[in-house]
């Protein structure tokens, strides 16, 4: 999750020199930094119960999934994300010791705090890498996923899911209940209808 930029400004390579020094993760947008913060236990164990899924299914195959606290470059020069979860089957990443460059799977789990940044400025950082064909959004209100997948002619199509449906992630050859991503999780209590009164 994003939280308020810090004052300076950074070349790429002074940032990725200085991140390395500091606690706290940092994602780099235009020269400005932005301090990772922590998520909700909702949050959490989605990503894990993600993150368990892909990694039981990529086993034994040219993939790799990645969680949390690995870099995604959208260039050499950024920006610099943290995606929640990440999957790349691209040989090129296969060393990768600190940044990932060619991911063909991101997963975000959003909260209010950071929905509109990760629907809008970071899914379009995102659309930039050429080899990504599949962005999921996962609610933590509600049993909701959103997958945006990569059509011909750069386009990207809307698949949703809710409750007792499939989600089918063809950029890896995956397909799951939804419930296996909610599983453990406790959503809020709904707010009160408001009773109808009699005139």
């Amino acid at each position: 999750m994003v939280a308020t930029p810090q004052p300076q400004y950074f070349s790429p390579e002074e940032y990725l020199e200085w991140e390395e020094k500091q606690q706290l993760k940092y994602e780099y947008i235009d020269g400005e930094v932005f301090a990772m913060t922590g998520g909700t236990i909702a949050h959490g164990t989605i990503a894990l119960n993600l993150a368990s899924t892909l990694k039981n299914h990529l086993r034994g195959s040219s993939c790799r999934a990645f969680i949390f606290d690995v870099k995604v470059g959208i260039s050499q020069k950024g920006p610099f994300h943290y995606p929640d979860i990440m999957v790349s089957c691209d040989q090129r990443d296969q060393d990768a010791l600190k940044i990932i460059y060619h991911p063909c799977l991101i997963a975000e789990v959003l909260s209010p705090s950071t929905e509109g940044f990760d629907r809008g400025r970071k899914f379009a950082n995102y659309r930039r890498i050429e080899t990504l064909q599949e962005y999921l959004l996962i609610d933590t209100q509600q049993m909701n996923v959103e997958c945006f997948r990569r059509i011909p002619q750069d386009k990207w199509e809307l698949t949703a899911y809710t409750e007792e449906e499939e989600i089918q992630l063809t950029s890896i050859n995956l397909k799951f209940l939804i419930s296996l991503l909610y599983e453990d999780v406790q959503f809020p209590p709904e707010a009160p209808k408001n009773e109808l009164i009699d005139s």
